[in-house]
């Protein structure tokens, strides 16, 4: 035993993880799937499989250096798995084989797949913690990391996309009274949306832009706005301030020819009291008791971009516990399928609504929104498509947590 009490320092699983923490700090991404498998294989653990989301969520990508493994996310073991932050397990020659979620906080990496001698509640326990480390390790092994990158893609990427994503935050994150999850499109070709959130204390800070075009010009207009918020954000500015400082940027750096609309809001995820400037974005929308309750109306102020002598007005609103908001580029509502036909506005809350009554998690939702989209546009939107969906609940359980057998 240690001296501390803890676990024995011979114990397989404790010296497994010891020793994955220990290597942890001198390997590369490609070593990776190699070592996890060798220390597993010490703690009674084998058939060790890494897969890694792709960018769109549509595949699990095998992390393994003997070659690249497709596994589809909506009819595969492994998908199941992901798709509802589930542990799966089914008998196998050696014993059980598992699937388990491979998660950055509540971001969903991909799935960890292993073959254990039994489904004991003590076998389940330490491949959850294999799992826990494991996410840890790619995620301080991603950013540094071209062989992730080219896993996880599955078309080639315009530039203006290769400057807009590395300014995302994790697509979903989640508190015990809180979910954000967001979703981008067309991931490959994004050039004008961004979103962007960020916790102090009780206030989570929550920003969306749409830029002017779908080009290499948007894609730095809506860099300068997210960096330009973040500055002055940081700096302790409020919602108005710092609306204005954004004007300020995109004006001064494209003298009034370029713009972006957007939200600004904090909300207060102990009270539930929503903050929120408009520059001349499509308003959030409340969703209540499984009901679209209405579009949280606040007078618009022109985008951000022209410097017209204005100033923004700042509106409040008070959630219920449950309520959903959803915040969105016109990417989404006015996509039109080959008749011309929109997605609509009613179309998008209904379905937001419906997946909630599934029991759909927030991040599984607006995954299962974007295929829904492109499919109305036959799988290629005419504009960027980006929605942010936020959960508020007063002193609850998490509500990604990864389930047992």
């Amino acid at each position: 035993m240690d001296p501390g009490g803890g676990a024995p320092t011979d114990d397989p699983s404790f010296v497994m993880l010891a020793d994955l923490l220990e290597d942890s700090h001198l390997i590369t991404l490609e070593q990776l799937p190699g070592l996890v498998g060798q220390r597993a294989a010490a703690a009674g653990f084998s058939e060790i499989l890494i897969m890694l989301t792709d960018l769109r969520e549509e595949s699990l990508v095998t992390l393994d250096p003997g070659g690249v493994r497709r596994f589809p996310v909506d009819a595969s073991l492994a998908g199941r798995a992901f798709r509802d932050v589930a542990l799966i397990t089914t008998a196998c020659d050696g014993g059980r084989h598992f699937w388990i979620p491979l998660l950055d906080g509540t971001e969903r990496l991909g799935v960890l797949g292993a073959v254990a001698p039994d489904d004991s509640r003590s076998t389940v326990d330490r491949l959850k913690a294999l799992a826990s480390l494991v996410g840890l390790m790619l995620v301080s092994k991603r950013p540094h990391s071209d062989t992730y990158q080219r896993l996880v893609r599955t078309r080639p990427m315009t530039v203006a996309s290769e400057v807009v994503w590395p300014l995302m935050p994790p697509l979903t994150f989640a508190t015990n009274n809180l979910v954000l999850t967001a979703v981008l499109e067309p991931a490959y070709e994004i050039g004008g949306d961004a979103v962007d959130y960020a916790i102090t204390g009780d206030i989570v800070h929550l920003s969306m832009f749409d830029a002017m075009g779908h080009d290499q010009s948007a894609g730095l207009t809506v860099a300068l706005a997210t960096g330009a918020c973040r500055n002055h954000r940081r700096r302790g500015l409020g919602l108005v301030e710092t609306s204005i400082a954004v004007d300020e940027v995109i004006g001064e750096q494209f003298g009034g020819l370029r713009f972006a609309t957007g939200v600004l809001a904090d909300l207060d995820y102990r009270t539930g009291v929503l903050s929120w400037v408009n520059r001349g974005h499509p308003p959030p929308l409340l969703i209540r008791q499984g009901r679209w309750v209405r579009q949280l109306s606040c007078k618009p102020s022109p985008p951000m971009g022209f410097r017209l002598p204005t100033t923004p007005v700042l509106c409040r609103e008070h959630l219920e516990p449950g309520d959903r908001l959803l915040f969105y580029t016109d990417g989404i509502v006015e996509a039109r399928d080959s008749r011309g036909r929109q997605f609509g506005l009613k179309r998008f809350a209904d379905f937001v609504i419906r997946r909630e009554a599934d029991g759909c998690s927030a991040p599984e939702t607006l995954r299962r929104l974007m295929r829904t989209v492109l499919d109305h546009q036959s799988g290629r939107l005419q504009d960027d498509a980006s929605a942010l969906l936020v959960e508020w609940q007063h002193d609850r359980e998490k509500s990604l947590t990864v389930r047992g057998t």
